[in-house]
């Protein structure tokens, strides 16, 4: 950082301070105060006038008493016997070492949070320090104090801990037996299991086992997870050891070939095992029992009212069968009948217009065709039969049979050839004749 440079202005020429200077104000009176002293270095000093002791002396009997102290605070949490033989492994060994062991927090492993390797840490420091041994008079090595060095070192590296904690069998824990399954709680003896190895999921948080209230939905998103379990446990952590040096990379390329294929193969049986003990427990789960059951229930269930509903409807399919049999048998029979009655009548309507027929021109030959004196003449009979056919054709069986009502019992020519002429008038008014025909009917 550099400095800033400031100048004073120069004071004028025959400025003197005894002529020229001003005061502008004038200081406070002078105020006694009372001063005690206070802080760590003057209690450092008052307990050592009052114990009599040296800097040295007080700063080692301060030393104790805070060895004591954290000691005396973690006595509760991190508190594990040390096993003699831990005690005595060479630190070379580091990779076979328990670290978790070492550090006196195997009943927490993996769960151990890094604050509690820390405080293991220093405790175990200030226990196995060498230079606290050394002053206690004590001949031991310092390979216990390095394998705790080497163990907090694993430990407080995410990656390094990981490796570790994917390989450390004593935080597995074995499966129940079919036997032991069959005597006693299945939740309770298959659930810390699975806890165990959801230890290593990549997908968190990892489903609950649950229990024998489950749903079916819950139980099998449950073995589904497991059945596609998502492994990130990786065993690089057994690795060989590489040659660190350059001058053999051969040696070292074959070694990290045969790291990567014994990798490859502990995964393997890794995901084979755990399928095994999936396949287990999917085996010895009384709700799949119950499940199917349920499920073989409602498919029987489904199959008998299936059963029913086809028998129902092959009846009802028969019955409306039978009823349109019936129906058609009967509509048959009724367009037999009407055809007959039909025909019958079509019989008798013809009948009757052949017999209205016969009247019309009997009626016309009774009064001799309309001729007086003698026999009519050939010429006049086909005159007027010509016009009697040409009316008939011009009317229907009912007017037919109107006419020939009216001409029912009129003897005298006169009287039928009013009957004519009316009808030949209406048909001309009708326009189905013409004036010019049927004139031998028509009065004049």
């Amino acid at each position: 950082m550099s400095a800033t440079v400031m100048t004073l202005p120069t004071l004028p020429d025959g400025w003197v301070g005894e002529k020229d200077f001003k005061a502008i104000g004038s200081l406070s009176p002078a105020t006694q105060r009372h001063i005690e002293p206070v802080g760590p270095h003057f209690l450092a000093h008052a307990r050592r006038k009052r114990h009599h002791r040296t800097f040295s002396e007080d700063e080692r009997m301060q030393a104790q008493e805070n060895v004591k102290k954290v000691e005396d605070d973690d006595a509760g949490e991190i508190s594990e016997p040390e096993d003699p033989a831990m005690l005595q492994r060479d630190a070379k060994d580091w990779k076979n070492q328990d670290h978790y062991a070492v550090l006196g927090l195997t009943k927490y492993r993996f769960l151990a949070t890094e604050d509690q390797i820390k405080r293991a840490h220093r405790k175990k420091v200030l226990k196995h320090h060498p230079d606290k041994k050394a002053a206690a008079g004590s001949t031991e090595d310092d390979s216990f104090f390095k394998c705790i060095q080497k163990a907090t070192e694993v430990l407080l590296d995410p990656v390094k801990r990981r490796q570790f904690d994917s390989v450390d069998e004593e935080a597995d824990l074995d499966p129940p037996s079919k036997k032991e399954t069959q005597k006693g709680n299945f939740f309770k003896l298959w659930g810390p299991v699975f806890e165990r190895e959801g230890r290593f999921s990549k997908k968190q948080p990892v489903p609950k086992l649950g229990n024998d209230k489950s749903t079916k939905a819950e139980v099998e998103a449950f073995y589904d997870f497991w059945y596609n379990f998502d492994s990130w446990r990786s065993f690089e952590y057994q690795d060989e050891d590489v040659p660190d040096d350059n001058e053999n990379r051969d040696q070292k390329r074959h070694v990290e070939r045969k790291n990567n294929n014994a990798r490859k193969k502990k995964k393997t049986e890794d995901t084979a095992r755990l399928r095994h003990l999936v396949d287990d427990a999917l085996a010895l789960d009384e709700r799949i029992k119950k499940f199917k059951k349920e499920e073989r229930a409602h498919k029987d269930k489904r199959k008998i009212e299936k059963e029913a509903e086809a028998k129902r409807a092959a009846e009802e399919a028969q019955k409306q069968k039978e009823e349109q049999a019936k129906a058609k048998a009967e509509a048959e029979e009724k367009a037999k009948t009407e055809k007959a009655d039909a025909k019958k009548l079509k019989e008798a309507a013809k009948n009757a217009a052949k017999k209205n027929k016969r009247v019309l021109k009997g009626s016309v030959k009774d009064v001799n065709y309309f001729h007086e004196g003698g026999d009519a003449p050939p010429a006049i009979i086909d005159a007027v039969l010509n016009d009697v056919d040409l009316l008939i054709s011009k009317i229907d069986n009912e007017e037919l049979a109107v006419v020939a009502t009216k001409l029912n019992g009129k003897k005298d020519a006169a009287s039928v050839k009013g009957v004519y002429s009316d009808e030949v008038k209406r048909l001309i008014e009708g326009g189905k004749l013409k004036p010019s025909e049927a004139t031998t009917l028509a009065n004049k």
